[in-house]
């Protein structure tokens, strides 16, 4: 059916009803449905891809060409041809996938000038109206353009449940007829199963209590396991005040609810509702109201009320059908009795959010568009989008009363939108923001604000956009209530296709494939389905009726199924695979299957895909044919493999001597050159030849110099290929041999770190929207601020610079020549060595600097030719930073510079040419700086002390967060220019033996002068709840403020109520606040809005003032948590320590139900653990918190006992309640180098614990987890990096004091 939609030979409303059907009778209607993961198991659902599901297809013997023989349909009972129809593999491929491949749409020629018409599906919240509304008529109805999803098939089964009214279909399922039944209802015969239809449940809490029937009856309205947990109190609560006998069968607050019938309809007259939670239960009453007994006076109270948009259509439409709502106060409804007389035909006006979209694809493409039922009457906020967005933004718009029409500009000269409050249709703020992205006239910039509510949706989606639009290589800026959002020019959109992570949320993947229309190398859309939510039909639309190409893309993909094929413009809209190269043994199978794993990739090993494919292994085709037949194989099949099976969406690791054959350098340049990464493994040469000598899978090697001579002549053409470079030591680390194996899990780590960074997922920036440092390192060996100094030395820093002409200090450079080039290559690998070691040791993103003499360094300006290497090498290298001196080099580098962001710096040593005040050369160095830069850096030397206020005002005169400047003076008297630098201020540290340059301080130095100048106001920091009293967090906080030269305090707020709060959190002065029991939950009310981890959990542990404009004014509470996140950090070291299972194939059990095992659950799925068991002593509440989390695993399981044989050992163990009384049963321990962690920290050694330690398992004590949450903390408040070392300390000498 799916196929024949896309056909364009049957419609969505045929699609759904036999989807429903199908599910009736417990039948599967996706890959990836329940049912068939049940049958099959999750290791062949692993199996079950795209392309393998193609090829079993393939084996039938009518297979055509590239055709499948499949049954059409055309309607309900009909097919298209009475004989199966010939279809392409490529649409079958796209229906199948879990992703869609979208890009880029041919220019117009403007021949064709005739609109297209799209007509979005209707509107859900105006279908679940217009349904009740019809049924409790009188009279019959055709209700048009219905929408068909869950919610509203569950409200037409409970209308026709109470016999209020009969339902038929006409026009091939198009049109519903609905004859109403003038509000006469029934006791239905069961209960009522809403699912989880929120809609339907609170509109028919009010409907049941018109049923008119004998004395004592009772209807149940129930619903799935999370709609028992949504919440309908206030409604329940108001009927009640009015009369109805309303009952909680379960859990207090919300469904299941027992109506118990008195033999008349529910009363009316004054009614008092609560409506700051949500608007449905006033349109539950509004809607019923004209058949109370007596006339209903609605009175709405409890603060301000929610989404009054939605309140005014419910009123809207009780007109259309009728009744009349006279509003006499702002809060205050008098409804008269009466009853509602059906219309002959009524339209449901299409979601006008989504009618969005196609009116955005002719805005973005310079083409026509017309959606024919949304205009300027319209009951939905979001049908101004095309005259207040697209009309500034220089569409030309047609809109009346019930149509719209835009015709777009010519490709690429949009207008940016400047400054526009997008409040009254927040929802469309994604589909502004993806026009916005290629909208360089006017400015270039839109700031787009009113949309603080879309932090909290689906998915924090202004941060989402911020993120996906980053990989089209747009600039943006994330706001409290909105987001900033830089356009470019087209063609200078990123130069790959990026792969867009939807967030499961059908708006942002409408919105960015809008985008994906004219991105020169289109995107992936990783999760196609999402869309079914609004408008299931949409990749049909965008490419039948719009005319995008689309394809299908398997995102998923493992090993063993292959990518889809697809057509030649489908596929250079995919994400490009990342391809490993390096000699043999380096560990580029290990490295890989791990990366894969992590990125959410599929693996391809070379060598092993080419013996699958000649059916001989390697040794046999060697010794068979010789090298020459095996490099021919190697040649076709990479040729194969890259150019069209495994393309995209793979992780493939070649064989060491691919680069020997001139055609796969070509073909390996080919991939890096259309987006594709090349990743060489640099490796030390000592293990590759003690693996290669225990490898009997291979040819062998006749000596070892023999390996070494292969290697020499194999790196200028492992260099000539790739485009990233990782060197893999496991001595860089190792301090002895039984160290080696620990290294390893530090490799791999930083080795996905480097391909989240290539590949986008995880840019690792500084946000230059706040004060910001680096700390420069002046030792020539990384290695002498290991293992301690370092994480003291970067406290307070937000990167590190690596001053690579500082290195030429190291005995083995201070007295070499430069000009040799034996030289240059031991100094290129010395200095990769030590930023290596740098990367194992810090996640801080490095700033790499190599500084001329001349301008106040120590590299010779005669090793010109060796910076320049130097320079391109830490782009290789994954560098988060360059800085590169304002010269001949600077373009090149530039160009080059990937994913780094290069720092472009000019340095007057002298002073004398680079004068604040005299614009004109200063003037010309920031130019040329922003020419060759993202970030312009320029210094001088501060003569006397009104230089620095000369500096000053040069810096307020040219730097943003758009366009950053670096600007300060060196020397003594320089010093104020470091405390008002901006961003990105170089500083130092007591434990560095000196300076990087004059007159540098450190980053407490800069803070006190800070706060001492007035710019840094002392704050107010403070732990809510009670019994608090023996809390270290207030010795931890106040040990890093002053460790961080900050003029903050933290304090303890012992209350019973969080309303005793309300003053201490208004006060200008609040910095921030940890919050603990019993205050988790009631302190909710009191913020302004949830991240994502706090809303899912349930609680807020952190509490943080953010401000929503740049002026600093209009404060924004937010609430977090943080609890979780100190349960990764401390898993992590753990795993790293232990050599554990990775949290992607191992099993965790978490042990308890309450608050903290929510926030375990929170933390175990953001480490990418798949797999979990919960155990509680009461067994109901770890089955209704596996319900409650289920949807973040491939498996959550409740189990009764900790001896439960079913469940499978855990790898990971998270204790969440006191353990005094737990028997823990040995057999938990039964996998080796596992992990437990109990949050308890009172006592030390909980039964947990004791158990792990007795069978050699890494323990981690709650109070670690403590101090690892009181980081975050710190770190989101002050937007620093914590000083761990001493909040650690402070903590552990109270602990250790009472413990």
């Amino acid at each position: 059916a799916e196929i024949a939609r896309r056909m364009g030979h049957i419609g969505e409303v045929g699609v759904a009803r036999l989807a429903r059907c199908l599910r009736a009778y417990g039948l599967p209607t996706s890959m990836d449905d329940p049912a068939v993961r049940k049958l099959v198991g999750d290791q062949r659902m692993a199996e079950l891809r795209p392309r393998r599901l193609m090829d079993i297809m393939g084996l039938d013997k009518k297979t055509v060409g590239s055709q499948k023989r499949i049954v059409v349909l055309k309607g309900l009972g009909k097919t298209l041809e009475m004989q199966p129809t010939n279809v392409d593999d490529a649409l079958i491929n796209e229906v199948v996938s879990d992703g869609v491949l979208v890009g880029p749409v041919p220019e117009s020629n403007g021949d064709d000038d005739a609109a297209v018409v799209v007509v979005p599906p209707g509107s859900k919240s105006i279908s679940n109206r217009a349904l009740q509304l019809a049924a409790l008529g009188t009279g019959e109805c055709r209700i048009r353009n219905l929408l068909h999803s869950d919610d509203t098939q569950v409200m037409q089964a409970a209308l026709q449940a109470m016999g209020g009214c009969a339902f038929s279909w006409e026009d091939d399922g198009d049109t519903l007829v609905v004859v109403g039944g003038g509000g006469r209802l029934h006791v239905p015969e069961g209960e009522l199963y809403l699912g989880n239809a929120g809609t339907a449940a609170r509109f028919l809490t009010t409907t049941v209590n018109l049923i008119d029937a004998s004395d004592g009856a009772t209807t149940v309205l129930t619903g799935n396991a999370r709609m028992k947990l949504r919440p309908s109190g206030p409604l329940v609560e108001a009927l009640r005040a009015n009369g109805c006998t309303v009952d909680y069968c379960e859990r207090e607050g919300s469904l299941p609810l027992r109506v118990t019938h008195a033999g008349k309809r529910f009363p009316g007259g004054r009614i008092e509702l609560a409506a700051s939670v949500s608007s449905q239960y006033v349109s539950s009453i509004l809607l019923c109201a004209p058949y109370a007994q007596a006339p209903v006076h609605l009175v709405l109270v409890g603060g301000k009320v929610i989404s009054q948009p939605y309140i005014d259509m419910t009123i809207a439409m009780m007109a259309q059908f009728g009744c009349h709502v006279k509003r006499v106060s702002e809060n205050e409804y008098v409804i008269p009795s009466g009853a509602y007389v059906n219309p002959a035909e009524y339209v449901v006006e299409s979601d006008a959010s989504s009618a969005t979209y196609p009116l955005a694809y002719a805005a973005i493409t310079g083409t026509r568009c017309t959606v024919p039922n949304i205009g300027s009457a319209s009951l939905q906020g979001d049908a101004r989008f095309a005259v207040d967005v697209l009309r500034p933004m220089g569409c030309v718009v047609e809109q009346t009363a019930t149509s719209t029409t835009v015709c777009g500009p010519k490709r690429g000269t949009l207008q940016a939108l400047g400054d526009i409050d997008m409040e009254p249709m927040t929802d469309a703020f994604l589909t502004a923001a993806a026009l916005a992205a290629v909208a360089p006239a006017n400015d270039g910039t839109t700031r787009i604000r009113g949309i603080a509510n879309q932090h909290v949706k689906e998915c924090d989606r202004i941060a989402a956009m911020c993120d996906e639009l980053a990989k089209f290589g747009v600039k943006t800026e994330n706001h409290a209530d909105g987001i900033d959002v830089h356009g470019m020019e087209i063609g200078a959109l990123a130069g790959m296709a990026p792969s867009v992570h939807c967030y499961d949320d059908h708006r942002v993947a409408m919105s960015l494939s809008i985008l994906a229309c004219v991105a020169p190398y289109g995107a992936e859309l990783r999760e196609r389905r999402c869309v079914g939510k609004t408008w299931p039909q949409w990749w049909d639309v965008l490419a039948r009726d719009l005319g995008a190409p689309t394809a299908g893309s398997d995102p998923h993909g493992s090993e063993s199924g292959k990518p889809q094929a697809h057509s030649a413009g489908a596929a250079a809209s995919a994400s490009p695979s990342v391809v490993i190269i390096g000699m043999r043994g380096v560990g580029k199978t290990a490295l890989g299957t791990a990366a894969a794993q992590a990125l959410g990739l599929g693996f391809l090993d070379m060598d092993g895909y080419l013996e699958t494919e000649v059916g001989q292994t390697i040794p046999e085709i060697v010794n068979g044919s010789g090298w020459a037949a095996f490099r021919d194989h190697e040649s076709r099949l990479l040729i194969q493999a890259l150019g069209k099976d495994y393309a995209v969406g793979h992780v493939i690791a070649c064989g060491g001597g691919v680069v020997e054959s001139e055609e796969n350098r070509a073909e390996l340049k080919r991939h890096a050159a259309s987006g594709g990464i090349v990743v060489c493994l640099t490796p030390n040469m000592q293990h590759v030849a003690e693996y290669l000598n225990k490898d009997q899978t291979r040819p062998a090697y006749a000596a070892a110099s023999d390996i070494d001579d292969v290697y020499a002549r194999r790196l200028p053409l492992y260099a000539e290929c790739c485009s990233y470079e990782y060197l893999v030591d496991k001595k860089l680390l190792a301090a002895n041999t039984e160290d080696e194996a620990g290294s390893w899990a530090i490799i791999e780590r930083d080795f996905i770190r480097l391909l989240r960074f290539a590949t986008a997922r995880d840019l690792n920036r500084v946000d230059l929207a706040h004060p910001s440092f680096f700390v420069s390192l002046t030792a020539p060996d990384v290695r002498d601020y290991l293992p301690n100094s370092l994480s003291q030395l970067t406290a307070g820093a937000n990167a590190i610079e690596l001053r690579t002409d500082l290195l030429l200090a190291a005995p083995a450079f201070a007295a070499a020549d430069l000009a040799d080039a034996g030289v240059q290559d031991a100094f290129v690998h010395y200095v990769h060595r030590q930023f290596t070691v740098l990367r194992h040791s810090s996640s801080l993103p490095v700033v790499f600097t190599v500084r001329t003499a001349p301008q106040g360094g120590a590299f010779p300006a005669s090793a010109d030719g060796l910076r320049v290497r130097l320079l391109h090498s830490a782009v290789k290298w994954g560098a988060e930073y360059v800085d590169v001196e304002v010269d001949g080099a600077a373009p090149g580098v530039y160009a080059a510079r990937q994913q780094s962001l290069v720092i472009a710096s000019y340095h007057d040593v002298s002073g004398e040419r680079l004068r604040w005040d005299e614009d004109e050369f200063a003037g010309e160095m920031l130019a040329r700086a922003r020419s060759c830069g993202d970030i312009a850096k320029l210094i001088s030397v501060a003569r006397t002390w009104d230089d620095n206020l000369a500096c000053q005002r040069f810096v307020q005169r040219n730097h943003s967060v758009d366009a950053p400047l670096i600007a300060l003076n060196m020397g003594y008297a320089g010093q104020l220019s470091r405390v008002l630098c901006p961003c990105l201020t170089p500083v130092t540290h007591p434990l560095l033996t000196s300076a990087a340059a004059p007159g540098q301080i450190s980053v407490r130095q800069i803070n006190e002068a800070r706060a001492l100048a007035g710019l840094l106001p002392p704050k107010r920091f403070a732990l809510f709840g009670t019994p608090i009293q023996q809390s270290p967090s207030p010795a931890m906080h106040n040990a890093a403020f002053a460790a961080l030269g900050l003029p903050h305090t933290y304090s303890l707020r012992e209350t019973q109520t969080v309303d005793e709060l309300r003053s201490f959190l208004d006060d200008p002065s609040f910095g921030g606040a940890s919050v603990t029991i019993p205050h988790k939950q009631t302190i909710i009310p009191l913020v302004d809005k949830l991240t994502p981890a706090a809303k899912r959990i349930g609680a807020v542990n952190t509490v943080i003032p953010t401000t929503a404009d740049a002026q600093g004014k209009n404060r924004v509470l937010v609430g977090d948590n943080t609890d979780y996140l100190g349960i990764v950090g401390c898993l992590k070291d753990a795993q790293l320590a232990s050599q554990a299972e990775s949290f992607a194939t191992a099993h965790a059990l978490v042990i308890g139900a309450g608050g903290t095992a929510r926030a375990a659950l929170y933390a175990l799925h953001t480490l990418g653990v798949r797999h979990v068991s919960l155990f509680n002593r009461t067994a109901a509440r770890a089955e209704l918190l596996a319900l409650q989390f289920e949807d973040l695993f491939e498996s959550l399981q409740a189990v009764k006992s900790l001896r439960d044989d079913s469940m499978p050992r855990p790898t990971y163990i998270v204790g969440t309640i006191p353990g005094s009384d737990l028997e823990v049963p040995d057999e938990l321990f039964a996998v080796a180098n596992g992990v437990a962690l109990d949050m308890a920290y009172k006592p030390r050694w909980t039964p947990l614990l004791e158990a792990a330690q007795w069978r050699k398992w890494k323990v981690v004590h709650g109070v670690a987890v403590l101090v690892e949450q009181g980081v975050h903390q710190l770190e989101l408040w002050t937007h620093a990096t914590a000083p761990v070392k001493i909040m650690a300390d402070a903590v552990y000498a109270k602990y250790d004091a009472e413990f």
